[in-house]
């Protein structure tokens, strides 16, 4: 095996332009999720797709990046990573000109499999670079610059994305990647100068296949299973039933094969673990509420989509702040001090957000989002610089892979979660307040409530009947919000099972060291 690359800037080119191309890169790949997002409606007319058929268009992309992010860290070992960079980000440029010129729904969801397979690779592998081409004592600095990168984005997106729509064209939703693309793929060719790791270990076909056909099939039933009325269809219990026994069978082969597709060392790595834990907890709270704010914002409160995404633009503020403050500090203050001052502070940002009601303002909805965004800052950039503190230095490539999987399952896995738990909670609330609507309650005998909610009449009934859905709805989202807040609180013991190891001081030179007195 080739000795180790060094770290740092002298080894891998100008690390401001390589930072610079690296997140040009992740920031492109992780927007164009939720930018897409918006202009599904506007897709739809265009390319004669019915609703159920539409949906491709976001599950075939899901999928393909799923399925591809495992084998990213194992290209990265055979080719270098700095190939696999290039290939990726002018293999997802291209899809997004390919998606941009579609016509047909057939096309667009191969390119968005095109586009997925090749964006699958960008943010594990610009998470690994940051960490090789950064000394140890800025790492902290590192993680938070990729945590702009990923957190950001996801809230940028609807706003770019609406924005875009209404004043061009859904097309250029996909167009816009290009400029950025081809800047991302010029400083990566030429500020980016690797020495790679030869690594002879063989690719584990089987381990792939099977992990690849779990990952597809779990992501699958995640992504249609709402819509599918969850296990009373065959095909979501096809969907679970592939995704458990492959999961099965790729853990078995994992313990027993010689050279597994994902190395087992990084599993014992206990640290690494329980980082990958947090980040699925956190990942599932984060994607979820980027989820569920827009469509309350704009379906029960009437905010448009421009004004809602004003409002919550303050969070995106208050997390470059925070992220930018915080990744400063992490060289000089314990990550778990700043881990557990995230998560309570994420937890009453969702319990503010759980209190709201179908006729408020826009305060406390900004000030719920700004303790979100500072809560979430001090959770991702100190969560990822602990994940690899005490991971050894070859290992990073695979670890960051994993890692992104992990983080990509927890997100499906809270948006499908939480969109199910808020369906079933709204015919609950719905049932339990219409029990309220009778002759005999005293509130609804009010000469002025009947003035508006006339129980004798059809007209009254329907007017009703919409505040009745109006109340419970609004109260499945607070519910909802409410519920996250708690699985924040429930996921701070896993903090103490981080074991953080101090950076070794650093080696003088041995003109440096002072002589004894004679």
């Amino acid at each position: 095996m080739a000795a180790l690359p060094l770290q740092g800037s002298a080894a891998y080119g100008n690390r401001t332009l390589v930072t610079i191309a690296v997140m040009t890169a992740a920031f492109m790949q992780s927007v164009d999720i939720s930018i897409a997002n918006v202009a599904m409606p506007h897709m739809q007319g265009s390319l004669s797709a019915a609703q159920d058929q539409i949906t491709w268009v976001l599950t075939s992309y899901i999928v393909a990046a799923a399925v591809m992010i495992p084998l990213s860290g194992w290209l990265a070992r055979r080719f270098g990573r700095k190939r696999v960079l290039l290939a990726s980000v002018a293999g997802f440029t291209f899809a997004s000109v390919l998606c941009g010129a579609a016509t047909t729904l057939p096309q667009m969801v191969i390119f968005r499999l095109l586009q997925g397979v090749c964006g699958a690779a960008l943010q594990p592998l610009a998470q690994a670079v940051l960490l090789d081409i950064n000394p140890r004592e800025r790492h902290g600095r590192a993680m938070a610059t990729w945590g702009m990168g990923i957190t950001v984005a996801p809230l940028f997106g609807p706003t770019l994305g609406g924005w875009i729509t209404e004043s061009y064209s859904w097309r250029w939703v996909f167009y816009i990647n290009v400029p950025f693309g081809i800047l991302a793929f010029l400083g990566l060719l030429l500020c980016f100068r690797e020495q790679r790791v030869m690594e002879p270990r063989p690719f584990d076909f089987f381990g792939f296949a099977t992990l690849s056909l779990a990952v597809g099939a779990l992501q699958m039933m995640l992504d249609r299973g709402q819509q599918n009325d969850w296990f009373d269809t065959g095909e979501t219990i096809l969907e679970a039933a592939i995704a458990a026994g492959s999961f099965w069978v790729f853990a078995v082969h994992s313990a027993t094969a010689k050279n597994a597709f994902i190395n087992p060392r990084m599993l014992k790595d206990r640290t690494f673990v329980s980082s990958c834990i947090l980040i699925f907890i956190m990942a599932s709270i984060f994607n979820s509420t980027i989820s569920l704010v827009q469509p309350m914002l704009q379906n029960q409160l009437g905010y448009s989509a421009y004004f809602s995404g004003w409002v919550v633009m303050p969070r995106s503020v208050a997390n470059m702040a925070s992220l930018y403050i915080i990744g400063r500090l992490l060289n000089r203050i314990d990550p778990r001090v700043f881990l557990l001052m995230g998560f309570i502070l994420t937890s009453i940002g969702m319990r503010l957000m759980g209190s709201l009601s179908p006729d408020t303002d826009e305060t406390p909805i900004v000030i719920a989002s700004i303790i979100q965004g500072i809560g979430v800052g001090c959770i991702f950039a100190p969560l990822s610089t602990a994940a690899f503190m005490t991971l050894q230095p070859q290992l990073r490539t695979e670890g960051a892979t994993l890692y992104s999987l992990v983080r990509n399952i927890g997100g499906s896995t809270g948006i499908s979660v939480f969109q199910t738990i808020l369906s079933r909670n709204i015919q609950v609330n719905h049932e339990q307040l219409a029990a309220q609507v009778t002759p005999y309650n005293q509130a609804l005998t009010h000469p002025a409530v009947q003035a508006f909610w006339n129980l004798h009449t059809e007209h009254g009934l329907a007017l009703l009947n919409q505040e009745v859905t109006r109340q419970a709805v609004m109260i499945a989202y607070m519910d909802d919000f409410k519920l996250m807040s708690l699985e924040l609180l429930c996921a701070i013991p896993v903090l103490f099972l981080l074991r953080l190891k101090r950076p070794p001081p650093p080696v003088l030179a041995p003109d440096a060291v002072a002589k004894p007195a004679e």
